[in-house]
């Protein structure tokens, strides 16, 4: 049978009950955790998430223009439209938003052009999104970037959770490719056959199966 408490009983309990009183303030506390959660969700992330979107099409575009920039001369005018600076200052500013976070991947490619590995390298495995091709491409830079720094171990392991993150004509036969190019370095030639006979047999109308003569690449790593 439940209890039906007055405010009065309810008081007195509170008073006379050490337990009940610290399972009250647990609770309460609890309650204005949540609260305050889901009110700043509401009114202050969701509209900064929003504002964060902007600094990445300002970054993008000065990334697209990067070559042009370069070309015209290194005057203030030319600094003020580094991608790199414009992109440092978007992570800064909306770090774990979905501008920062797309900001984060954009600056890493950017390290990557300019041979910073390392630094390319932490900042993408700090990236967090929803989006699935991004997050696939996320993992195979990530992979690029220890392949660049001769760690093919690890971006041979890095190439083949992208190629099966989401299987598409796409990315999936690009990270087979480069896992078996990983494994040829790694004289690995079985496994360099068998992802190469996978784009072959599973992606058959993909870029890499028919512009990158499989059946040669396949007969070199064949024991």
């Amino acid at each position: 049978m439940t209890e039906n408490f007055s405010l009065e009983d309810l008081k007195q309990k509170y008073n006379n009950s050490k337990s009940f009183r610290i399972s009250t303030i647990a609770i309460g506390s609890v309650a204005l955790i949540i609260l305050g959660y889901l009110g700043y969700r509401q009114f202050m992330w969701k509209p900064e998430n929003e504002k964060s979107k902007a600094s990445y099409y300002v970054a993008l575009n000065a990334v697209t223009n990067e070559d042009q920039n370069a070309t015209a001369d290194t005057s203030k005018a030319s600094a003020k439209n580094d991608p790199i600076k414009k992109l440092q200052k978007s992570v800064k500013k909306y770090d774990g938003k979905i501008g920062g976070e797309v900001s984060k991947y954009l600056l890493a490619t950017q390290y990557m052009r300019k041979g910073k590995y390392k630094e390319a390298l932490t900042l993408l495995e700090s990236v967090s999104v929803e989006d699935t091709y991004v997050s696939v491409q996320v993992v195979g830079l990530q992979g690029d970037c220890q392949s660049e720094l001769n760690k093919f171990e690890d971006a041979y392991e890095l190439y083949k959770t992208a190629a099966n993150m989401n299987a598409n004509n796409f990315t999936s036969p690009m990270y087979l490719f480069k896992a078996g190019l990983v494994a040829e370095q790694l004289k690995k030639y079985d496994l360099a056959k068998s992802h190469f006979e996978t784009i072959a047999v599973q992606y058959p109308k993909s870029f890499y199966a028919k512009e990158k003569n499989l059946e040669a690449y396949i007969a070199r790593n064949a024991q």
